[in-house]
């Protein structure tokens, strides 16, 4: 099979996978508590990663990390998924599933303004537009399905889920300043640490035994959330030449997870959720393609 052929079969895994977690995550929930499911799902990326540095003889990998680093990844497991998974679950458990997902979406769009503010990377007036875009999916799905409908939306839930997108991209900032170069090694990192920042604050939480069936949906959740898809996203990076069409391809998830929340959770899916995606996708790659052949036409 040819390298990109290879690719496009792990990003579609990639995609597959991350379709499925919405519902995975609202039927956890319905058993055990936001806490409990990030633990046990955490705790199965965990074991996860570390099989698979096992296989492949990566150990070596972890030897020539310098103290710094090792604050680094203690600081990225805080982030993630200790306080994004945390934040991203509570509103979960708050909201209908297709409210919170694609408002977390929004991750890419937070992340421009905190490259301006910390690297210093002027954004272009025309990406404005995209922002614009995207900010007026997210007001959509927000506040659409209140005047359509009469639902009662968690405020709550829907800043958590906004705030959510701004941890992970607090989180993708911080994860650039390890030079480990596996990334198999890079997730084992930031899931060790992620759960020994769970386990700290355990005396804190009410915990329970969960039942079988939400044991099951939190392990699920761990494994197409958390560890195969950026396994197979890893991979499929280092496959392609055009990483830029793997890395909008996994803007198909949040589409096909509208179709399974509303198979499997029986959600009535909002207009308003459909058009405000498509709003924040829409923006995302407008910039990425629009406003950035217009950057580059610039500059030459």
């Amino acid at each position: 099979m040819k390298e990109n052929n290879k690719a496009l079969l792990y990003v579609s895994l990639t995609v597959l996978s991350w379709s499925t977690v919405a519902s995975a995550f609202k039927i956890a929930l319905r058993h055990v508590t936001y806490y409990e499911l990030l633990v046990i799902a955490s705790l199965t990326a965990l074991a996860t990663f570390a099989a698979v540095i096992t296989f492949r003889r990566k150990w070596h990998f972890l030897k020539d990390i310098t103290r710094r680093e090792w604050l680094v990844f203690a600081l990225a497991g805080l982030l993630n998924p200790a306080g994004y998974y945390l934040i991203l679950f509570k509103a979960y458990d708050l909201l209908p599933a297709q409210i919170a997902q694609p408002i977390n979406y929004a991750w890419p769009l937070v992340l421009s303004v905190l490259l301006a503010i910390f690297a210093r990377q002027r954004i272009p007036a025309v990406k404005y537009i995209g922002m614009v875009i995207s900010l007026a999916g997210v007001a959509l799905i927000s506040l659409g399905p209140g005047q359509l409908s009469g639902a009662d939306l968690s405020v709550t839930g829907i800043l958590l889920a906004f705030f959510s997108a701004f941890v992970w991209a607090t989180f993708w900032l911080v994860n650039r300043m390890s030079r480990l170069t596996d990334h198999v090694a890079v997730l084992f990192l930031n899931f060790l640490f992620g759960s020994i920042w769970l386990l700290l604050i355990a005396p804190f939480m009410q915990i329970h035994a969960p039942s079988w069936a939400g044991l099951f949906a939190s392990v699920y959740s761990g494994l197409f959330e958390m560890a195969i898809p950026f396994i197979f996203f890893g991979l499929a990076l280092k496959k392609t030449d055009n990483p830029a069409l793997i890395n909008h391809l996994c803007f198909l998830s949040p589409f096909l997870s509208l179709f399974l929340i509303h198979l499997v959770l029986g959600e009535n899916i909002y207009p308003s959720t459909y058009t405000g995606l498509f709003l924040i996708i829409g923006g995302i790659l407008f910039n990425e393609y629009i406003a950035g052949k217009k950057k580059s036409g610039a500059s030459a």
